[in-house]
């Protein structure tokens, strides 16, 4: 594994695309202050536009055939011993990883939260379904856990990233729709042309009000009725954990199975509740799919639909959860709330989430171990989980003061605790 290699004493950081906005660019600033070198290949404008340092900047101008090829050329010339990346299954990434991993190069993973809202997930040579999670058993972390002495880092007072998030992302989208002229040969790893992703950008976040409202109403609806329902927390369907980490190609897919469940398998009092994404920009017309499954099986009055928002006013009451493998089916094991998934995810461990038949968890869904569930949440707390967010300014600041720390750790943070017990104190591998 590259993290228990022996590090140089000059370490050489290779950044690749980033989340949307200033983070990457002021964690590399992070890193050389720390005495590491620093580049950044980018692929589209507004990579480019979010890197200050130019003198560091790579273009890669060439087709994505050729992108391997490169790959090792860049590596071989500057030396680099370690990668950066957010998210690693787009091709561009992952072809970067599989090179890296043969080379003994250490990868370094960021992702969203697997504790979302208040976190950011830090993790080595891969996330999600790649993620050294998959492989580990919750009585390896309960045993990591009895042998520590870490404190868990307090995470921030509210969540403010949501909107930035969005402008973020329409800003750069800006970028590669008006500046990319130098880009001739780039390829989003999304099958939206870029023009099409900036107007949903755009329009989502002008609509932001409007949507609020919408939210609260049907929000108020839901709590105010009286009846007993299951909430359905809906992904986005081009996100790499949907694509990459289960058998759906969309959201219509999973969303028509969990309606007929429903309609064959829940009592007739209860209801069902749709938690929209809070960044679903309605690619796929999910609510009006959802209304015509509901009038095909004659459930129209137990059928509601939330438009984005937050989530806890409706977990708190919900009988059960059924997603994909969003990370908010964390919060619902938090509350011990049956959980039915199908994706593969990080928490995907028989102890928390539900094998029954769709129709079977309707009826009667089997419980968490909210025990186990504790202790796994306590050792993400203790690795893998940093305080803070990519895209505001107070949630980077927070983010900052531990990134770079542990990515100068000779070993990752799965690996700090199960095997040396030292997750809370590490030694840095600080370079000379």
């Amino acid at each position: 594994m590259a993290s228990s290699t022996t590090c140089p004493d000059r370490r050489v950081f290779l950044f690749l695309q980033g989340p949307h906005g200033p983070f990457f660019n002021a964690l590399g600033g992070m890193l050389r202050a720390a005495g590491a070198k620093v580049i950044r290949v980018g692929f589209n404008a507004g990579d480019q536009a979010f890197w200050s340092d130019t003198t560091s900047f790579i273009p890669y101008l060439g087709n994505p055939d050729d992108w391997p090829a490169t790959f090792t050329d860049i590596v071989t010339l500057n030396g680099v011993t370690d990668i950066v990346l957010y998210g690693d299954t787009r091709p561009i990434h992952a072809n970067a990883v599989r090179i890296a991993k043969s080379r003994g190069i250490t990868i370094h993973v960021f992702e969203e939260g697997y504790l979302r809202p208040w976190w950011v997930t830090y993790e080595r040579n891969g996330s999600n379904g790649n993620s050294r999670l998959m492989e580990l058993d919750v009585e390896e972390m309960q045993t990591a856990l009895a042998q520590s002495e870490g404190q868990t880092p307090p995470p921030p007072s509210h969540w403010g990233d949501m909107r930035q998030h969005i402008f973020y992302g329409a800003l750069y989208h800006w970028f590669v729709m008006f500046m990319n002229r130098r880009y001739r040969n780039f390829q989003p790893h999304r099958e939206l042309p870029v023009a099409k992703e900036f107007q949903l950008y755009f329009k989502r976040l002008a609509l932001m009000p409007i949507h609020r409202l919408q939210r609260r109403w049907a929000t108020t609806r839901v709590r105010r009725g009286g009846f007993p329902y299951h909430l359905v927390l809906l992904q986005l369907g081009h996100d790499s954990s949907v694509q990459s980490h289960s058998d759906y190609s969309c959201m219509s897919e999973f969303l028509s199975q969990v309606i007929d469940g429903f309609a064959k398998g829940a009592p007739a009092h209860h209801h069902l509740v749709i938690k929209e994404h809070p960044l679903e920009n309605h690619r796929e017309p999910l609510r009006h799919m959802a209304q015509r499954m509901a009038e095909k099986l004659d459930i129209t009055d137990r059928i509601h639909y939330v438009p984005g928002g937050k989530l806890a006013k409706l977990l708190d009451e919900a009988r059960s959860a059924v997603t994909v493998n969003s990370t908010a089916g964390q919060q619902a094991l938090w509350r011990g709330i049956p959980l039915r998934s199908f994706g593969r995810s990080v928490y995907d461990k028989p102890q928390f989430v539900s094998r029954q038949p769709i129709e079977a968890f309707f009826a009667r869904p089997n419980a968490p171990d909210s025990k186990a569930y504790r202790d796994y949440r306590q050792f993400l707390l203790n690795t893998s989980q940093i305080p803070g967010g990519f895209y505001s300014r107070k949630g980077r600041r927070q983010l900052l003061r531990r990134a770079a720390d542990m990515m100068l750790m000779k070993q990752g943070p799965y690996q700090s605790a199960l095997e040396d017990n030292e997750a809370a104190t590490p030694q840095l591998h600080l370079v000379k």
